[in-house]
């Protein structure tokens, strides 16, 4: 079935989130419900994006459930407002996380998360440009997570999501050929699997070492006998930190991540033209098959295969556990989507009671980015500290 014009048209603006495109001929990789990779935290997101090996903290369902074992704290809730694109003067989209966790003993948790992603409203019209009424595309995930600390150093953690992906609230619009066709909410459900290794290096430091796959899970279709249905954004995320204490006020922490999607390149020809041969097998392909394919299905090779791994290292201060400073750098390569972006961000504790702000700095050749100026805010409560 060919695409539907509205469905591309949330694709291009997916994409624009996802990836920042330099030149026609870039192959990136596609996927429905990008908003799944984003980060719902200012912690991380103040670090370039790293995530897999930081400091456990509410927000590990989006970065290694498994650290979630390792957690100080027996119970605590967190929620973080994100204003999106906000430098296209779009001015109605907006991310919304809100994430807990409940310490069951001393070595599980419990943890629970919902991510909410409005894109505003939207004009539907014809093919002759006759408003057919107004949409109001949205998006979310309700995951649940369990982490289980196997020994004074390691945890492995699971989490199931479920996902709902409205983007044309079940209209009836127009495809490709004119016709018109029926559409719906697209639904799925996926799972995550972390492992998290931590140790203290000498009294004054500590290393940790963390893997993490997640979005494993049923394609997504937005229409009836939808032979073209997306992947989820699976991907694979392994990183370290390395945290020393200068002295009983300070503490700083390095960290690196390493990102792959786990997800299938679309076939392409000799010219770059997209969606030309081999795409029924493409879209048959199921969801490991297409993640075991996506390490060696790269036309240009293992060149490219390499092109395809996204690099975060950050950095973090914090001064008696009351004020943190963060700074990171966020990279991809220009062929799979260019985007470069350095951040910044900081951190206040009170007793029970946190607060998190990052900012995003595009460091791209593009002259407008849909990313710049991208800001995080965080809240959150730490109801039952661990003494």
């Amino acid at each position: 079935m060919k695409r539907l014009s509205l469905l591309l048209m949330f694709a291009t603006l997916s994409m624009a989130i996802q990836a920042q495109q330099t030149g026609q001929n870039k192959n990136y990789i596609s996927t429905g419900m990008p908003i799944l990779l984003i980060a719902p935290d200012a912690v991380s997101s103040g670090m370039g994006d790293v995530g897999v090996a930081s400091t456990p903290d509410i927000y590990s369902a989006h970065w290694n459930n498994a650290k979630f074992a390792f957690i100080d704290g027996n119970m605590g809730i967190s929620t973080t407002y994100t204003p999106w694109l906000r430098n296209l003067h779009v001015s109605d989209m907006n991310l919304l996380y809100l994430g807990g966790y409940y310490r069951i003993n001393e070595n599980s948790v419990a943890a629970a998360g919902l991510t909410y992603f409005s894109l505003g409203e939207i004009e539907n019209t014809d093919n002759l440009g006759n408003l057919q009424g107004k949409l109001h595309p949205n998006e979310f995930a309700v995951d649940a997570s369990y982490a289980l600390k196997l020994n004074e150093n390691l945890s492995l953690g699971a989490t199931v999501r479920y996902i709902y992906s409205n983007l044309t609230d079940n209209a009836i619009v127009s495809s490709e050929d004119a016709s018109n066709m029926a559409t719906h909410a697209a639904r799925s459900a996926a799972a995550d699997i972390g492992l998290y290794y931590t140790t203290e290096i000498d009294a004054q430091s500590e290393m940790a070492l963390g893997l993490f796959i997640s979005n494993l899970g049923a394609k997504l279709s937005y229409a009836n006998e939808d032979n073209d249905k997306e992947f989820l954004p699976a991907n694979i995320r392994i990183g370290g930190r390395y945290t020393s204490k200068i002295d009983d006020y300070n503490k700083i922490s390095l960290l690196v991540d390493v990102n792959k999607l786990l997800v299938p390149t679309r076939p392409i020809d000799s010219t770059g033209t997209r969606y030309v041969r081999n795409l029924t097998e493409y879209n048959n392909l199921g969801v490991i098959q297409g993640a075991l394919q996506s390490f060696m299905d790269a036309p240009g090779g293992f060149r490219e295969e390499m092109q395809e791994l996204q690099l975060s290292a950050g950095a973090e201060y914090w001064y008696a556990e009351t004020f943190a400073a963060r700074v990171g750098y966020f990279y991809e390569h220009e062929n799979k989507g260019g985007r470069k972006y350095a951040t910044v961000g900081f951190g206040l504790r009170y007793t029970i009671f946190s607060f998190d702000f990052s900012y995003l700095i595009p460091t791209t050749k593009i002259s407008t980015s849909p990313l710049a100026h991208t800001i995080r805010m965080t809240i959150g409560v730490d109801l039952k500290p661990t003494k």
